[in-house]
């Protein structure tokens, strides 16, 4: 047995007044196991609200950790901090990719609304009406029967601010700009130009279509290397992965420039470069950690997300 004495990182919440305490922990025991004996003691302060490290360093220790192998046989001092109150990360992505879902219809099937006159929905307007409900559509999907995440929840705070990236850039703004007056049926922005050429809507849907069916494809491979219910990491290979460590961002990124082709929008614009710019700092650190947990093992040559770029 190892003697563990939890003390709190900051002022305890009222529900774990009666840090510290010192537990007792199986030889074997992890830092989850630890947190379920926490969890015990205190029945409000869950699993998932823990961060569980040393004195000495605030850094988190990983769920897998053995406690023997962080404080020795003789056992010691670790700090818990309170999380807060937490929500899962698929039901985040649920919320997330929901308000487009619901704002674009809003906006499309309610025009005088929005804009105070009727709007006669041009080629264009309907292309996107469908990319933008299809791409969310299999978003909702790809939460609910692919995706695997490493970390089950988050803080439930911050379900606001990643929402406001999809509600308000996604959803809002680009339903008000696209599905306005100026891209209609009778819009001289619209009437005689590639915009309202079929073909051309066509082929950016072709496109578009091949970067969707590639992320979904690299997602899939993702979801391959993990099995259900763990954490565990491979290096991924096969389609897409050649040269990048992250195609699904690549792929992603594509599939909403050719929105911007197509309509040459603002919102559109500013949305893909903040989502791309977001998507790249991901990517980078998802490949720095790729280098650093399988070493020498990992593919040299790949980049980050753009192949010979980043």
């Amino acid at each position: 047995m190892v003697s563990v004495t939890i003390s709190a990182a900051s002022k305890p919440p009222p529900f774990a007044r009666g840090l510290p305490v010192t537990l007792e922990c199986d030889a074997n025991a992890t830092v989850e196991d630890l947190k379920a004996l926490i969890a015990a003691k205190f029945p409000k302060f869950y699993v998932s609200r823990q961060k569980i490290s040393l004195k000495t360093d605030r850094s988190s220790l990983s769920d897998e950790k053995k406690i023997v192998d962080v404080l020795g046989k003789q056992g010691g001092e670790l700090q818990v901090k309170d999380l807060g109150p937490q929500i899962s990360w698929r039901t985040v992505f649920l919320i997330e990719y929901g308000g487009p879902l619901v704002i674009h219809p809003l906006v499309y099937h309610l025009p005088k609304l929005w804009y105070g006159q009727e709007v006669q929905h041009s080629s264009l307007q309907k292309f996107v009406y469908a990319l933008v409900l299809l791409h969310f559509i299999k978003r909702e999907l790809e939460t609910i029967f692919v995706h695997r995440f490493s970390h089950g929840t988050m803080p439930f705070r911050n379900v606001f601010k990643n929402s406001a990236h999809y509600h308000i850039l996604s959803g809002l703004a680009l339903a008000y700009d696209v599905y306005r007056p100026k891209f209609s049926v009778t819009s001289t922005y619209i009437t005689g130009t590639i915009r309202n050429n079929e073909n051309f809507l066509w082929i950016c849907t072709a496109i578009w279509a091949f970067a969707e069916l590639s992320n979904l494809h690299t997602h899939l491979t993702l979801r391959s290397l993990r099995p259900a219910n763990t954490r565990v990491r491979a290096v991924p290979y096969g389609y897409g992965f050649s040269h990048i460590s992250c195609p699904n961002y690549f792929f992603e990124t594509i599939a909403w420039a050719v929105i911007c082709a197509m309509t040459g929008s603002v919102a559109a614009g500013v949305f893909t470069v903040v989502a791309t710019a977001q998507m790249a700092l991901w990517a980078v650190k998802k490949h720095k950690q790729y280098k650093k947990e399988f070493g020498k093992e990992y593919p040299r040559g790949r980049y980050a997300m753009f192949p010979f770029i980043l």
